[in-house]
């Protein structure tokens, strides 16, 4: 893009536990699950245990998957000539919305309470969800940034 942006605007997903804090959360689930293990074995439940192993695995899967989904950028940016929404990683960028400014509209779904629940950009029929990863509250602002940002681009406000 060329031209001059209205908006340029990075969306990461928050996650809630450090990569340090899953080292330290796996380690007590893995203590827990060796004590038990030794507690079944001793009892003759010998199968149990391989079962307490793979829920470990399980879990560690799980948030791997949860780690790997956190590193993906959304990018949204607007100029006078195109709104453009990528996800970017570490090794790669794609382009999943690109649409002139001037026929672009901001669509959003609230709920009984007026929270914004979901955000999308349109144009003739097609759409593309936006910000999924921000919570009904900072959805809603970076709805109205976004609205602002398309409204002054048509005008060619500074």
């Amino acid at each position: 893009m060329s031209w001059p942006l209205y908006m340029d605007a990075e969306i990461k997903p928050n996650r809630s536990l450090s990569e340090r804090g899953f080292i330290v959360l796996i380690s007590v689930i893995t203590v827990i699950n060796v004590a038990s293990a030794i507690v079944f074995l001793r009892i003759g439940a010998h199968l149990v245990p391989l079962f307490l192993g793979v829920d470990v695995l399980a879990i560690a899967v799980a948030f791997m998957a949860s780690f790997r989904a956190g590193r993906i950028i959304e990018r949204v940016r607007v100029s006078s000539s195109a709104v453009v929404i990528t996800y970017e990683t570490d090794k790669a960028s794609r382009v999943v919305w690109e649409s002139p400014t001037a026929f672009t509209r901001v669509a959003t779904e609230r709920d009984e309470e007026n929270r914004v629940m979901g955000l999308k950009v349109m144009l003739s029929g097609r759409h593309a969800p936006v910000a999924a990863a921000l919570s009904p509250g900072e959805r809603g602002e970076f709805a109205r940034a976004l609205e602002t940002a398309i409204w002054r681009a048509k005008r060619g406000e500074a």
